[in-house]
């Protein structure tokens, strides 16, 4: 599976708050989102069914 990057706008503020967060859960903040993406797409398929590849 290849590793992809994506860029992504964000304000200070909101990134500022997103390292306490991350800090706070002993992660990076890349951790963090790849953990918040992954809970949102797990929500999704639970609600609509598995997302096909």
């Amino acid at each position: 599976m290849a590793i992809k990057s994506v860029s992504i706008r964000i304000d200070e503020e909101m990134l500022n708050k997103l390292h306490v967060v991350a800090d706070y859960e002993g992660r990076s903040a890349n951790s963090q989102i790849l953990i918040l993406i992954r809970d949102c797409v797990a929500a999704f398929e639970k609600e609509h069914g598995e997302i096909g590849q």
